[in-house]
């Protein structure tokens, strides 16, 4: 009877033992990956901020020079920023799956107009207009709001206008300085009416001056709104709009024949 209990007494020290030796493992293990977070954590904090790459069709190019722009660079740059300002489809862009099915209508965002009243412009033209220079925005926006029909933003069917650039040609930019350039678009500005397809083709033919700019900051992805994401990404080009003047086109340009657009003399879209 006595062996039985001291072998019970030594199985229960023995069991104790083995717990208290697999919690200080576990608490060893715990301590060692925190440590090794804490290095990986400050390795990245001590990391330079990094560079934006300008990409032409995924590709990289290299340059030394901060103020140089590849031309195929600054051309797409120009026909996605004036796409997404003027492409007006009454609905938000799709942040999931379900909304690619079902898009949720836009809301818009008022702006002031230049005739001092308000109006709204589409949440796309509003993101997109972060790759104009501040001091152009403001009135570029007022513009953009003038020129929006309300009924872009109908919820009834049989009232809802739509509107898209469709970019015939992008001239190959002019350097007018270091760092600044000249580039001459050929467009349509269509309007469609959703209820029977009846269409308002407007030219929209521009000279843009575009510059390079210097590194914009990421925001914290943690943190970041999908929109704060948005009008980030309008500026990773590193470039941006700070004149919209009026195209003036003569034969040779409109056959498109000539390398070189034709700006308008004291003839400005919005400065």
């Amino acid at each position: 009877m006595t062996n039985l209990l001291t072998r019970k007494k030594e199985q229960k020290i023995s069991a104790i033992t083995i717990f208290a030796i697999a919690t200080f493992s576990l608490h060893f293990l715990v301590l060692l990956i925190l440590l090794s977070q804490g290095l990986n954590i400050r390795q990245l904090s001590l990391r330079k901020p990094p560079n934006f790459v300008q990409t032409i069709d995924g590709q990289p190019i290299n340059k030394l020079d901060e103020l140089a722009r590849e031309p195929q660079a600054i051309r797409q740059f120009v026909s996605k920023t004036m796409t997404s300002i003027f492409n007006w489809s009454g609905t938000l862009p799709p942040q999931n799956i379900e909304e690619v099915a079902k898009p949720k209508p836009d809301p818009g965002i008022l702006v002031r107009t230049p005739n001092g009243g308000s109006q709204k412009v589409t949440t796309s033209s509003w993101v997109a207009s972060f790759a104009i220079s501040e001091d152009f925005r403001k009135g570029f926006l007022s513009v953009i709001a003038d020129m929006t029909p309300p009924e872009v933003f109908a919820i009834n069917p049989n009232q809802a206008i739509s509107a898209e650039l469709i970019i015939k040609r992008v001239y190959p930019p002019v350097q007018i300085a270091p760092g600044q350039w000249r580039v001459g678009m050929v467009a349509d500005l269509v309007q469609t009416k959703k209820i029977d397809g009846q269409k308002l083709i407007t030219p929209f033919n521009k000279d843009l001056l575009v510059r390079a700019v210097d590194y914009f900051p990421s925001p914290s992805s943690s943190s970041s709104t999908d929109l704060q994401k948005a009008i980030y990404s309008s500026r990773t080009d590193k470039l941006e709009i700070y004149e919209i003047r009026n195209l003036c086109l003569i034969d040779g340009y409109s056959n498109g024949n000539n390398e070189q657009a034709n700006p308008c003399a004291n003839n400005s879209f919005i400065r």
